[in-house]
């Protein structure tokens, strides 16, 4: 495609859901905006390093602690192998409980169901399932990363929030903050955002992240659940959209407009990433002023795979 169509212009094809993407890419394709990562871009983003420091954005497998949205506790058992070495083995792992990459299957649309409209009976970790991680893994995902660190500009214009509260980050606030940052957004682009929920976090004590963890009333900083923010990711043709906190936007989502997961994911076929550990790779890019970089990312080569950790690295 030489042209890419608007938010206004969607769906790309007649017939199919308001705000689809389909078509696009092919009638068949189960990697949505990743394929923005052409090859002439990934040229581009490497010629971005320039001092090789390189910083791994993965959190801890074992945070949070317990994991958030009741979801399972990692097991990892170190095996002796008759006492010449080791195997280890990994048990009741929720690969969404540390950081991570929502895949195609994560979140359906309510009533058009996964990305090109699979079912749940095509999502069967078999041969012939459909959207699952393994399109990201086999393909890589390697690009120009941008930082928008809405915490720092937020602190800077007086701006207050507490991570661990509901507070709503709209589209004109990243606007701004890249304003400020000098950030100017390419087409293809990782779009990393951090809100500051895992220095928050990293503040809690033992007491406070175990009620985090078991809280039926849990709430966080994310993106603003409106049409402003949908058109915003659309019409910046972001390859992908990843952020420090636990659930992307603003938690409880607002009921009035609805989970904006049911359209990232299945309609536009955006990957997101969430508790992303941004901290001290946003304190260098303060440091130097550098926001833009080289982005590489291995997801699980799992078939069927429904969430992965990133293995992320920003490479500047």
């Amino acid at each position: 495609m030489t042209q890419l169509p608007s938010f206004d212009q969607l769906p790309f094809q007649a017939g199919n859901p308001p705000r689809a993407s389909w078509g696009l890419w092919g009638d068949n394709d189960q990697v949505g905006t990743i394929n923005l990562l052409t090859s002439e871009r990934v040229v581009h983003a490497a010629q971005l390093v320039r001092t090789g420091a390189v910083f791994a954005l993965n959190w801890e497998l074992e945070k949070p602690n317990p994991p958030l949205f009741f979801r399972e506790t990692l097991r990892h058992t170190i095996k002796n192998r008759l006492g010449n070495g080791h195997d280890d083995v990994y048990d009741n792992w929720n690969t969404q409980a540390s950081t991570q990459w929502d895949g195609l299957t994560h979140v359906a649309h309510p009533q058009h169901g996964f990305y090109h409209g699979v079912s749940n009976d095509d999502i069967t970790g078999e041969a012939g399932t459909r959207n699952g991680i393994e399109h990201w893994a086999r393909r890589g995902i390697a690009g120009r990363g941008v930082l928008v660190d809405f915490a720092k500009w937020a602190k800077d214009n007086g701006l207050e929030f507490k991570a661990g509260q509901r507070f709503a980050i709209t589209a004109e606030h990243l606007q701004e903050a890249a304003r400020a940052q000098g950030v100017e957004f390419q087409v293809g682009d990782v779009l990393l955002f951090r809100t500051g929920w895992i220095e928050w976090y990293e503040g809690l004590n033992t007491r406070e992240r175990f009620e985090l963890g078991h809280s039926t009333k849990f709430e966080c900083i994310g993106l603003e659940q409106s049409e402003a923010t949908l058109r915003f990711l659309w019409d910046n043709h972001f390859a992908a959209a990843a952020c420090d906190c636990p659930s992307f936007e603003a938690w409880p989502p607002d009921q009035s407009f609805g989970f904006m997961h049911q359209t990232l994911l299945p309609l536009f076929g955006l990957p997101l990433g969430e508790l992303f550990n941004l901290d001290l790779f946003a304190a260098d890019c303060a440091r130097d002023g550098v926001y833009e970089f080289l982005f590489t990312s291995a997801p699980l080569n799992k078939l069927g795979g429904v969430a992965s950790p990133p293995n992320a690295l920003a490479i500047k």
